[in-house]
C-alpha cells in the first residue's frame, strides 16, 4: 500500500482536555497499530503521513484553508507524482473542501480521499478507523480518480457530498448522484461518472465576499436590501423547491435585479436536498431567470459556494460567471444533452 496521508485538523485527531477537544491525538502511532491490525506488519506498506501547519478546526476553515490543503496536495504530489492521498479533515466543512479541492485539482494524476470521524479515534466506539481504513482502501484501489469523499461505509464523488448528520455514523449523502462505491465484501462499484470540462492552471482559492441568503416566508425587500448592502462579489440565493422565489412583492425582485445590473452574479441553489433548480418553471422563478439570475441545477450547496468561490478565484464576475455554473468542471451537477 502507497499512500500519503494529510491531516489538516478535526475531530479524528483530537483529545480532550479542559477546554474541550484539542488536537494532540498520536496519529502516526495510531496508524501502524491500525495497519498492523489490518494484516500488514509495516514492511508491506509505504503509508507516510503529515500535518498541516497550522491545523485548522473545520469551522474556522475559509477558502485560504482549502488553497492551503491544495498547496499541500501539490507539494507532496511533485516528490511523488504516482502516490494517492487521503486526507484528513473536521465534518463540519468536509463537504465545502471535497468540492473545493474536486475543483482546484482536476489536473492532479492521483486520487484524493477526504474522511474523518464523529468520534475521536481514541474514543470507545469511535468510526475514526473504519472510515480511515475505507479511504485508504478508496485512494489505492486504482477504482477511483479525482476528489472523493468516504464516510460511513459509502464513498461519494468530491461535489456531491453533503453533511446530513452531526451525530450519525453514516454522516454524509450524496442526494443527487448515487455512491461511487459502498464498502463491504466485496466493496459494491458504480461506474464512474462524467467528471466534466476540468480546469487547467487554476489560480489560488482568495476568500471573495459571496453572501448566502435563505428565503423565508415573508423576507421583504427591505431586509434583503440591506443583507446586499454593500454588494457582495456574488449572491447564492437558497429559494424553495425548484427555484422558486416569492413574487407577490416585486421590489424583492427588483432589489437582485439591481445587483445582477450592478455586475453581480445571482445563483439560485434549493432548500430541498433533493432538486433540481429549473428558474422557469413557475412564474414566482421566471421573473428572476429574465433579470439575469441563474440556476445551480442539482448542486449541492456545498457545491455551488464551492464552485462560485472557485469561478471568482479565476477572475470571473457578473454574467461570466454565471455562464460557468451549468457547466460541470469536476463532476458537481448531472449534465445534460446541452452540456
Amino acid at each position: 500500500m502507497r499512500v500519503h496521508i494529510i491531516y489538516t485538523g478535526g475531530t479524528i485527531g483530537m483529545v480532550d482536555s479542559p477546554h474541550g477537544l484539542v488536537p494532540g491525538a498520536d496519529l502516526e502511532g495510531w496508524l501502524n497499530t491500525l495497519l498492523r491490525a489490518h494484516g500488514s506488519d509495516g514492511s508491506d506498506h509505504e503509508v507516510t503521513i503529515s500535518r498541516l501547519n497550522p491545523l485548522i478546526d473545520s469551522a474556522n476553515a475559509t477558502p485560504a484553508s482549502w488553497q492551503a490543503i491544495v498547496d499541500e496536495l501539490r507539494r507532496y504530489s511533485i516528490q511523488d507524482p504516482d502516490k494517492p492521498f487521503v486526507v484528513l479533515h473536521g465534518t463540519d466543512t468536509m463537504a465545502y473542501t471535497s468540492a473545493a479541492l474536486s475543483y482546484a485539482l482536476t489536473d492532479l494524476p492521483v486520487p484524493v480521499v477526504v474522511t474523518g470521524s464523529q468520534l475521536p479515534l481514541g474514543a470507545v466506539g469511535s468510526d475514526a478507523a473504519a472510515n480511515t481504513m475505507g479511504a485508504l482502501h478508496a485512494a489505492t484501489s486504482t477504482r477511483v480518480t479525482g476528489v472523493s469523499l468516504f464516510f460511513g461505509q459509502r464513498l461519494f464523488a468530491g461535489a456531491r457530498a453533503t453533511k446530513t448528520s452531526s451525530w450519525a455514523f453514516a454522516g454524509f449523502d450524496s442526494p443527487n448522484a448515487p455512491p461511487l462505491a459502498i464498502a463491504g465484501a466485496p466493496w459494491q462499484w458504480s461506474p464512474l461518472p462524467v467528471q466534466g470540462t476540468g480546469w487547467r492552471g487554476a489560480l489560488p482559492y482568495r476568500c471573495h465576499d459571496v453572501a448566502v441568503i435563505d428565503l423565508v416566508p415573508g423576507l421583504g425587500a427591505a431586509r434583503l436590501g440591506a443583507a446586499l448592502r454593500p454588494l457582495p462579489d456574488a449572491v447564492v440565493l437558497r429559494a424553495f423547491g425548484v427555484g422558486t422565489v416569492p413574487g407577490n412583492d416585486p421590489g424583492l425582485i427588483g432589489v437582485l435585479a439591481d445587483a445582477i445590473g450592478s455586475g453581480v452574479a445571482v445563483v439560485v441553489t434549493s432548500q430541498c436536498h433533493q432538486a433540481e433548480v429549473a428558474l422557469g418553471r413557475y412564474q414566482a422563478g421566471e421573473a428572476l431567470a429574465r433579470a439575469g439570475g441563474v440556476g445551480s441545477r442539482d448542486m449541492t450547496l456545498e457545491a455551488t459556494y464551492a464552485k462560485v468561490q472557485f469561478l471568482l478565484g479565476q477572475g470571473l464576475r457578473g454574467a461570466e460567471l454565471a455562464s460557468w455554473i451549468g457547466r460541470p468542471i469536476a463532476g458537481e451537477l448531472t449534465p445534460t444533452a446541452s452540456t
